[in-house]
């Protein structure tokens, strides 16, 4: 059975097929969140639909949201592509197409969409009377190009180098890609400077090997007693080396390491107290934050939910200092969230989850906070509930529905399903309120409702078809009045009953506005109900045997389910009684 997620789902896929995209949205909104993970799928689809009708700031949200979800998935990066693309930002629409290509090379969207944004992008750069390439697209199709490099000694050898050589090709094919492979690769300006005929002086690394070199000048000869004067000077002076600053912080680093490695030991062990320990030393040796979360994972396990508490707070203090990834500090906030969470607190543990979250977005996190915040939730439901309220509150609406003041009597009955959500008069007495207020099915779902907490009160049954009757609902009246009569086995309310069944059936098969006789007979000729009636076998049987003696249809009567088929052919004209 699908579940509720993919039900929305299936109804946005429709109406985005229908292009009804306000209604494709609501179906992706109701199913991210009946989602129990986050989806990237239900955020790529709403992206679409926020794209489709001009929404590009909503669809790039999405499309973003999508590959935090997913990473890997080629399609949030089309999503997002095509979201930039409709603001307007060419270049960014670019970037995000060549992602997908990396992650697909044979990705046809991603290729289109990359043709139509640089055919964008040479539209607005003609218009403004220059190219894309910024004049490159001459210099580097030049046919003589090879030879002129080879013939340059300050580019020849480059072309020994199979991935210089292709880098080059593929300026050729994209001249405009020149600006960007020269900031990763400065031999692309020696090559440039070749073929303008200009002379440029490249900082080290970017010279070639035959360049020349600075040589060493030798020093004027010097008497040897000076020499000899000199030498001895330099041995009564020897220089001691001061320990270097990164020797140290390496070997506290690695120290710390080996201590942090103990602690996990220890903790996968459950020895808590010793991991705890270790992890404490690993920080005295090395301020790394990743320590001290360690060491609020053993206080959580040991069952210090304060301590754990404590030592992430420090986590969060000390990594601002130290400018630690915002994923760390995430990491703090979150176990904070965890420790609330097991004491009970459910306000603070959703502060905390949201401050993850806000820090860096993790499906773990966001799994975690939907659970509290459903927690929370059926908590906060069973501590409001209140039997002695709920009685006062049921008297209140009642009296107000005898003054007639409707609305004061939904809101009188509303607080006390609250205060007693198990008990169906509450929801019962709610439906015959929203009837007064020609709110029908309002009324009916209450009236499911009070059928659910009470499968045998009939009164909620009856209302149910009374709202189903004004909204000429007949046939789900006369379903309705059916089970009522199947509950009602005393017989205590079958005058109501049978009464409305009576009046539903007439108004089912009456003639309708500008209706000839014979077009109603021909509709009701049509009913499914009533053809299935006829089709029966032992429907057939009794009608054959009414039609030779009237007064055996009497007998088939006391049958309570060949009853109701009888009536339903009286009151539709097939069987006519004198």
């Amino acid at each position: 059975m699908a579940s509720e997620a993919d039900q929305y789902k299936a109804q946005g896929n429709d109406f985005f097929a229908k292009k009804q995209y306000d209604d494709a949205i609501t179906a992706f909104t109701k199913a991210i969140e009946a989602s129990p993970a986050p989806n990237h799928i239900l955020y790529s689809n709403r992206s679409g639909s926020y794209a489709s009708k001009k929404d590009f700031e909503n669809a790039l949200k999405d499309a973003e949201e999508c590959i935090q979800i997913s990473p890997t998935w080629v399609k949030g990066y089309t999503r997002k592509a095509a979201a930039l693309h409709g603001q307007g930002d060419l270049v960014s629409a670019r970037d995000a197409y060549e992602e997908a290509l990396k992650l697909d090379p044979n990705n046809a969207q991603a290729k289109s969409g990359l043709k139509s944004v640089d055919e964008a992008i040479a539209s607005e750069a003609a218009q403004d009377g220059t190219t894309p390439d910024m004049g490159l697209g001459g210099m580097f199709n030049d046919r003589n190009i090879w030879a002129k490099l080879a013939a340059s000694p300050k580019t020849s050898a480059y072309l020994a180098d199979p991935g210089f050589v292709e880098k080059l090709k593929r300026i050729q094919q994209n001249p405009a890609a020149a600006s960007q492979e020269m900031m990763s690769d400065p031999r692309i300006m020696q090559v440039m400077a070749v073929l303008l005929g200009i002379d440029i002086t490249m900082p080290n690394g970017g010279t070639n090997a035959e360049e020349p070199k600075d040589s060493p000048m030798p020093d004027a000869p010097k008497p040897a007693a000076s020499s000899s004067s000199s030498s001895s000077s330099k041995a009564k002076e020897p220089v001691e080396e001061e320990p270097k600053e990164e020797d140290e912080n390496t070997k506290k680093k690695g120290e710390a390491e080996e201590e942090k490695a103990k602690g996990n030991k220890e903790y996968k062990a459950r020895n808590f107290d010793a991991a705890r320990k270790h992890y404490e030393k690993a920080w005295d040796l090395w301020q790394d934050v990743t320590y001290l979360n360690n060491l609020a994972a053993a206080e959580f396990e040991k069952g210090d939910l304060e301590g754990c508490i404590k030592t992430c707070e420090k986590a969060i203090e000390e990594g601002r200092a130290l400018r630690t990834d915002y994923k760390i500090i995430a990491k703090s906030f979150g176990r904070i969230g965890t420790a609330y969470h097991k004491l009970g607190d459910f306000d603070r543990s959703i502060e905390y989850y949201n401050r993850s979250l806000t820090e860096h977005r993790t499906p773990d996190v966001l799994m975690k906070l939907r659970a509290v915040e459903k927690e929370k939730k059926q908590k906060d439901v069973e501590t409001y509930i209140d039997p002695e309220k709920a009685e006062k509150a049921r008297e209140e609406g009642n009296a107000l529905f005898k003054a007639a003041d409707w609305p004061g009597a939904v809101k009188a009955y509303t607080e006390m399903i609250k205060r007693a959500p198990g008990d169906a008069r509450g929801y019962s007495n709610r439906a015959a309120a929203y009837v007064k207020l020609l709110s029908f099915p309002e009324a009916v779902k209450d009236c499911d409702m009070a059928i659910e907490k009470d499968p045998n009160f009939i009164r909620a049954y009856i209302r149910k078809a009374n709202a189903y009757f004004t909204m000429r609902e007949y046939t789900k009246c006369i379903e309705t009045l059916n089970d009522a009569s199947e509950k009602d086995t005393k017989h205590e309310n079958y005058s109501e009953i049978e009464s409305l069944r009576a009046k539903a059936l007439s108004a089912r098969f009456q003639a309708q506005e500008g209706e000839t006789e014979e077009q109603t007979m021909e509709r009701i000729s049509k009913d499914p109900e009533v053809v299935a009636i006829l089709q029966d076998p032992v429907m057939q049987s009794i009608l054959g045997q009414a039609r030779e003696n009237p007064a055996a249809l009497n007998d088939h009567m006391k049958n309570p389910e060949v009853r109701k088929k009888i009536q339903l052919l009286v009151a539709a004209g097939i069987i006519r009684t004198r």
